[in-house]
């Protein structure tokens, strides 16, 4: 959810100064005390905090894993923003989007990704990650088609993001066109050569081409590299399922 960062970043930064500082205690409690930053952010809501306690109740909501009153918390602060034509409404439009994605709302994710870019308030950068988190909420809803136009669109915008190659080829296995696949996740790993996530799905799409000897390498890199993540041990489960069965031994005749 490399959007939501930015946005949470660009959003901290735009705060008025005499909401800063408020903003910043406020987030620094949901790392601390996420349950204590809910009753502390709804007070401050309570008492007139506006977008930005709205923003904080959000994020310790994120924190606690309660994604849908966390997405619902960023679109009434997006919507707060765009009575007041505040600038950050974008930032939390996408912040709701990916909140609705990880709740598993492809719908309602898309119409916060929608909002969002409907806004002359992105930069380059982050309007090309929309468009990706809106590619997976396509994908989510199983339109295939809209989540090709966006990608396609996003690879224009951030053409040196590995994630954005590494999306498309994972669109292109779906659609059945190999040879993209393999183009896509070669530019991912040239662009990320040491992200063990990358290396993974390369060698994942190497294997369904059939590659098995580049598959092998890949995940033997994954391994070396990653040791004990959950992608090290996806790619030794694969080297293990992919390994030769051993030679049968004769049992020696009894005399």
């Amino acid at each position: 959810m490399i959007s939501f960062l930015l946005a949470l970043a660009a959003a901290a930064q735009a705060a008025p100064q005499g909401e800063e500082a408020q903003f910043k205690a406020c987030a620094a409690l949901v790392k601390s005390d996420p349950q204590k930053a809910l009753s502390t952010a709804n007070e401050w809501r309570i008492k007139g905090g506006g977008i930005v306690a709205r923003q904080c109740l959000g994020l310790a909501y994120v924190e606690l894993g309660r994604w849908a009153p966390a997405a619902v918390s960023f679109e009434q602060a997006a919507r707060d923003a765009e009575r007041a034509n505040d600038p950050r409404r974008a930032d939390f439009w996408v912040q709701s989007g990916n909140a609705w994605l990880a709740a598993e709302d492809g719908a309602k994710a898309k119409t916060a990704f929608d909002a969002a870019l409907a806004t002359n308030a992105l930069s380059s950068e982050l309007r090309g990650e929309v468009h990706l988190d809106r590619a997976r909420a396509a994908v989510a809803t199983g339109d295939l088609k809209s989540a090709r136009t966006d990608i396609d669109r996003a690879l224009q915008l951030v053409a040196k993001d590995p994630f954005a190659w590494y999306l498309s080829a994972g669109l292109a296995l779906r659609e059945g066109n190999m040879a993209k696949a393999n183009a896509d996740i070669g530019k991912a790993v040239e662009l990320a050569p040491d992200n063990a996530d990358v290396l993974l799905y390369a060698g994942t799409i190497a294997g369904t081409s059939g590659d098995i000897a580049s598959a092998k390498d890949y995940y033997v890199k994954v391994v070396k590299i990653a040791p004990g993540t959950d992608a090290a041990k996806s790619a030794q489960a694969a080297l293990d399922a992919a390994a030769e069965p051993p030679e049968p031994v004769e049992a020696e005749e009894e005399e």
